[in-house]
């Protein structure tokens, strides 16, 4: 596409321009200050936002970097509506949604003083989406199909960039608003960035003590006049979960960690600590079973569904969330998400019946498939060492137990688990499966398409596929509504993944902290250039 056609076709269509301008609050920002914020863990694939699939990197990496947009970080329901400049200063869609340009900011720069350009926005997505002449190839690839579409990004100057897709794509501009699509600056390598930092975001990193602290200073050239308003951020590694909210609770730390905060724990820190503001929001995070279908016994489809129906979601949603949880299946369900099943289908579907009807059928299906009382079905359920994993898969095993399946726990440290789930090396597995955006786009292509790096399972069926593509480039909101609907009944009938329930969270934070909405998403919204301390 040439210069004078983009100059020419944002006459007709129009260009999308949002500004971020200052934020609406009852007194003016203060400067300075630094905002102690827990960490469950250190940090698996250090700083390697595109090599990871936990918030354990993308939450203390994330000041670090910019998007090209971003979700709003003062709203906590993500849409189209709500997505923000940030290296783009604005876009257009163009050929019915083939052709996706972005007109960049100028003179921003680099932590270490090289200008930012269109090579580096080229030669990031080019990585990712793993192009025949990408410059760099990642170790772990988790969201490369996120960006399948893509046929081609052109730079045709420093401050253009155009994706040119295969088809029309409207979600792919949700998938690029995501805290997991920094842009990486193309002169640094890839794999340095499981080490250091190097951005342009609001922050530059000072220091990183494994196992004990991140540690970030603002940057002073950042290219949003007067941002932040933080002078820095101090990540502190707790991973006991008494140690932490002990450390909340007395003031040491100003914020919980995104995902980590159960019911319960946050309602005896609020009762110590009156003043605490607790905000409750879906994380767009799931429980899921993985259920590997490459190996025995579970490419049985008939062993994998009497495993999924043997578990009772609504007892899940009592013993491990303490009523802190919604049940769904693959998109989560309203309020907190637009995709999800309506109840009246979810009770229709395999493993959403009467808990003692459903063990029955699990029964059964065990005994068909030649497990019973004298030859019970022995399996190893693997998970990561982290207590929130934990609670979930010690639930299940008590379940399987209830239908005469007896399953031994594995715990796996987080840095082998991605690998681990990747290489498919695992029978079963209690997981936690957060989406970057919620749209099906971003979930379906990453855990559920053939060949995905993030499909752990190893499920492929060539009917469902069709479906997802069909979805993608539906333009028609209602149609697509009703197809990802198919989708979603078909994935519970094959026990692709089978879902447990959706995730809510109760993020806990001192009120002298401003300006830190929680989201809807626990992926977006720590980029914390709007943060500011009311003390």
């Amino acid at each position: 596409m040439s210069r004078l056609r983009v100059a020419a076709s944002l006459i007709v269509v129009g260009l999308v321009i949002l500004a971020t301008g200052a934020p609406a609050v009852s007194q003016a920002p203060k400067y300075g200050g630094v905002l102690n914020s827990m960490q469950r863990e250190d940090l698996p694939q250090g700083f390697s936002i595109h090599e990871t699939g936990t918030i354990s990197t993308v939450w203390p990496s994330m000041p670090c970097f910019n998007n090209l947009v971003l979700f709003d970080p003062l709203k906590k329901l993500e849409s189209m509506d709500t997505i923000v400049p940030e290296l783009a200063e604005k876009w257009s869609w163009q050929d019915n949604y083939r052709n996706l340009v972005f007109f960049l900011r100028k003179n921003v720069k680099w932590h270490d003083g090289q200008p930012f350009t269109s090579k580096d926005v080229k030669d990031t997505f080019d990585m990712v989406r793993e192009a025949k002449d990408a410059p760099a190839k990642l170790r772990i690839n988790p969201r490369k199909d996120w960006f399948v579409n893509i046929d081609n990004i052109e730079a045709p100057d420093p401050h253009t960039v155009i994706f040119h897709l295969k088809r029309p794509q409207p979600s792919l501009l949700l998938m690029l608003a995501s805290g997991y699509s920094p842009v990486y600056p193309a002169h640094v390598p890839a794999a340095e960035f499981r080490t250091r930092c190097v951005g342009t975001g609001p922050f530059k990193l000072k220091e990183w003590r494994r196992g004990e602290y991140v540690e970030y200073v603002k940057n002073p050239d950042y290219f949003i006049k007067g941002r932040p308003y933080l002078e820095g951020i101090r990540y502190v590694v707790i991973v006991e979960r008494g140690t932490k909210y002990a450390a909340l609770q007395a003031g040491r730390l100003d914020i919980a960690f995104p995902g980590e905060s159960t019911k319960t724990v946050v309602e005896q820190v609020k009762a110590a600590q009156p003043k605490m503001v607790v905000s409750v929001v879906g994380q767009n995070v799931n429980d899921n079973l993985l259920l590997n279908v490459t190996k025995p016994p579970f490419n049985d489809a008939k062993l994998r569904r009497a495993i999924s129906i043997a578990i009772d979601r609504r007892a899940y949603v009592r013993a491990v969330h303490q009523g802190g949880a919604v049940i769904g299946a693959s998109m989560a369900p309203k309020p907190f998400g637009v995709w999800g099943l309506l109840d009246k289908d979810l009770t229709a579907l395999p493993g959403y019946g009467k808990p003692a009807d459903e063990k029955a059928k699990a029964k059964k299906l065990l005994a068909e498939a030649g497990f019973g009382p004298s030859n019970p079905l022995r399996v190893e359920m693997a998970t990561r060492a982290i207590p929130i994993y934990v609670d979930f898969a010690s639930f299940v095993i008590n379940e399987l137990k209830q239908v005469g399946v007896e399953a031994t726990l594995k715990q796996v440290e987080t840095a082998q688990w991605h690998p681990l789930a990747t290489r498919k090396e695992y029978q079963m597995g209690a997981n936690l499966t957060g989406i970057g955006a919620d749209d099906p786009d971003a979930n379906f292509y990453e855990n559920y398409a053939c060949g995905s790096p993030r499909n752990y399972t190893g499920y492929c069926d060539e009917q469902v596929m069709k479906m997802i593509d069909q979805q993608s480039q539906e333009l028609d909101s209602k149609k697509r509504l009703e197809i990802v609907a198919r989708i979603q009944k078909q994935l519970e009938e094959d026990a692709a993944r089978p879902m447990m329930g959706w995730r809510l969270d109760y993020f806990a934070q001192w009120p002298h902290v401003k300006n830190l909405v929680p989201h809807h998403n626990l992926y977006n919204y720590g980029r914390m250039q709007e943060v500011w301390l009311d003390k």
